[in-house]
């Protein structure tokens, strides 16, 4: 839960470091709370073990038993079976190698209620899907059973009837009781009053139950399908009735029928659409692909123009990408394999091509670039989604592209990251937290993080020759890419500095800002580089104002700001790119007329590059060059297997060589060494 929103908001809802008290949880559920998990990392798995371990995540599930007859909220047998199965939302790290389970908010010692709760609807039901997939994957009993409990529980969670039938209540407390509004508040509030997050999450851990339970157990498949369609209902009745309809958030045209706004929320719906659609569950097909359809028309930018052909989570803005839930691409492929439709697919190609490429050359999996990368913290969702949605393609499309992909970006797990710390202990099964940019490591493991780090193991069990790679790229041996220069760096300028408020409502300054007006200039120093660079300034416009500014080697740069249309706040920060490519170090800015109101520069090579070793070394290159550029790969002495790919993923050429290789690389393509 670490990294849902509040209203959308920038804050990560933080866990309250409390011990769980005696009187809070059954039995059952604390005994596992004194058991030790050791936090030391141990050496690599061999390619031939099972990555996957789900000891740590056994440890966090708890038992409840909900209040008889509780309005409009019911499961499968509960009159059979009272006690429902949960995993505690938050696990923080405590002395001698042991971790204490804590729910989300302030305790009150008296009830033994926490101001959010202990459990919520959106680790349940993405647990369920860890122990489906496990138990699919690999036979396991005790999987499977977990998986029905869970399954049961996130039922539970449903509103049966009334104005908000379908819609989830989020919380839990230890003794069963739902806490529809929470403390801080979460919106929507109460929490089942519309759409949200954990209803998405909701459809999707039902829909890959059905799929898992449709010849299994045909009875419990038959209840999870009528639970589908009652949440699919929701969306169904709450946003795919606006199907079709689009609107405008700061002049970029959405789409209005996506699960609050959101390309995140309603990709993770579609995994479990499609899931259920692929072992027959047709009354689900029209809302997957209506669903799909929207999050295909959020794909922005491209190779040379920020977002670089990202998939974008939330219409409200188009100066926002955030890496956690970030399935989109996941989504389309799914989709686009089921529906056989290329349309959906070609945005997650280029969402993987040209954005992962970039975000992995940058430094990694980032929280969030809002739209400047202001927030670098980096956690396992987010790294975890990009993972999930690299397989997704390599499944649908065959490309060997996205699967090399896949496993540079699954190395993050096993200190392929800035800090060259072990994020995930196939040992233990424990996953940290998070990765701070000064490459501190959060060593606290809660559901969300121990969820995330499981699915990326299970996806690296089930292709075996990346995941040997993956477990073997243990550093960051070298890498260049997208930076970002401060506006008030300037070496010389006549402008006002100042310091806005942070978060506008839609975006977020990443310090202070520089204006300048008519005549007024600036200029930084950028350093040195190999190859051209494109240059985006990040600029603050009111709608309706203009400003005219030329740029010394970028040409003239005309910004008008855009209507507010549905976005928070009227107002727009964004990047505007210059129309030609920078060369030298020094970069000069004079305004003509209006006000520029500058956030910084976005500094992007022509050639961008990510070295990754350790037990093995891979090498990325990727290109944002407007024509094929010549550049080296590989390492003196070292037999590589380079393959150059183009934009859309397809295999350009395959070369076997030993040292440093020259290649050239279609625009917008990529290209990796391998040894």
């Amino acid at each position: 839960m670490n990294a849902r929103w509040s209203a959308r908001g920038l804050a990560l809802a933080g866990a309250v470091a409390l011990a769980v008290p005696l009187s809070a949880a059954p039995a059952s559920a604390l005994a596992p709370a004194t058991a030790e998990v050791a936090p030391a990392i141990a050496p690599a798995a061999a390619a031939t073990a099972p990555l996957t371990n789900l000891d740590h995540l056994d440890f966090l599930l708890g038992e409840a038993t909900p209040p008889a007859d509780v309005a409009g909220h019911t499961t499968y047998r509960l009159d059979e079976e009272p006690t429902l199965l949960a995993p505690w939302t938050y696990a923080d790290a405590r002395d001698g190698g042991t971790f204490e389970r804590v729910g989300g908010g302030p305790l009150d010692a008296t009830t033994g209620h926490w101001g959010q709760g202990a459990y919520n609807a959106d680790d349940n039901a993405r647990a369920a899907v860890v122990y489906l997939r496990h138990w699919k994957q690999t036979g396991d009993t005790d999987s499977r059973h977990k998986a029905y409990e869970l399954l049961r529980t996130v039922a539970y969670h449903q509103t049966t009837n009334g104005p908000s039938a379908g819609n989830v209540v989020l919380w839990m407390q230890p003794d069963g009781e739902l806490n529809p509004s929470a403390e801080p508040v979460e919106l929507p509030d109460p929490s089942d009053s519309g759409p949200s997050y954990w209803t998405a999450r909701t459809v999707w851990a039902l829909g890959e139950g059905y799929a898992a339970f449709v010849d299994d157990d045909p009875a419990f498949a038959v209840f999870l399908q009528d639970r589908l369609a009652l949440s699919r209902g929701a969306i169904e009745r709450d946003v795919l009735s606006k199907y079709g309809q689009y609107t405008e958030a700061d002049g970029m045209r959405v789409p209005a029928w996506l699960i609050v706004d959101g390309a995140d929320a309603s990709a993770e719906a579609v995994l479990g659409l499609t899931a259920a659609v692929r072992v027959g569950d047709d009354t689900s097909a029209t809302a997957a692909r209506q669903l799909a359809e929207g999050i295909a028309a959020m794909a922005s930018g491209n190779t040379r123009q920020w977002p670089y052909g990202a998939i974008l989570p939330w219409a409200q803005s188009p100066a926002m990408w955030h890496a956690w839930g970030s399935q989109m691409p996941a989504a389309l492929a799914e989709a686009g394999d089921l529906f056989d439709d290329d349309a959906l697919v070609a945005p997650a190609i280029t969402d993987a091509t040209s954005f992962t490429t970039t975000l992995l050359t940058a430094g990694g999996p980032d929280n969030g670039w809002f739209p400047s990368p202001t927030d670098r913290v980096q956690i396992a969702y987010g790294a975890d989604s990009r993972v999930q949605s690299l397989f997704a393609l390599a499944d649908t499309t065959g490309s060997s592209v996205f699967a090399e992909l896949a496993g540079m970006q699954a190395a993050w797990f096993f200190g392929g990251n800035h800090a060259g710390a072990r994020m995930y202990d196939p040992a233990t099964g424990v996953t940290f937290d998070g990765l701070q940019p000064d490459g501190t490591v959060n060593r606290n493991s809660g559901a969300e993080s121990t969820i995330h780090g499981l699915l990326t193991a299970l996806a690296l069990d089930a292709h075996p020759d990346v995941a040997a790679r993956a477990t073997a790229l243990t550093s960051v041996e070298s890498r260049v890419g997208l930076s970002f220069v401060e506006a008030e760096d300037a070496t010389r300028t006549d402008g006002t500095i100042s310091t806005p408020t942070s978060w506008t409502g839609e975006s977020s300054w990443s310090g202070d800002a520089l204006t300048l007006t008519a005549k007024q200039s600036a200029t930084w120093d950028l350093g040195p580089s190999d190859t051209r660079r494109w240059i985006e300034p990040v600029v603050f416009a009111d709608p309706g104002a203009t400003s005219q500014s030329t740029w010394r080697g970028g040409g003239v740069l005309k910004v008008e700001g855009p209507a507010q249309g549905i976005s928070p706040t009227p107002g727009a920060l964004l990047p505007h790119g210059l129309k030609a490519a920078v060369i030298g170090s020094d970069v000069r800015v004079t305004v003509q007329r209006g006000e520029l109101m500058l956030d910084g520069l976005l500094v992007r090579p022509w050639i961008s590059r990510l070295v990754l070793g350790g037990g093995a070394r891979s090498e990325l290159v990727h290109s944002s060059a407007i024509a094929p550029q010549r550049t080296t790969i590989g390492a003196d002495g070292v037999a590589v297997t380079v393959t150059v790919y183009d934009a859309t993923g397809s295999i350009v050429r395959t070369t076997a060589a030993t040292g440093i290789v020259t290649v050239v690389v279609p625009p917008g393509g990529l290209a990796i060494a391998q040894s």
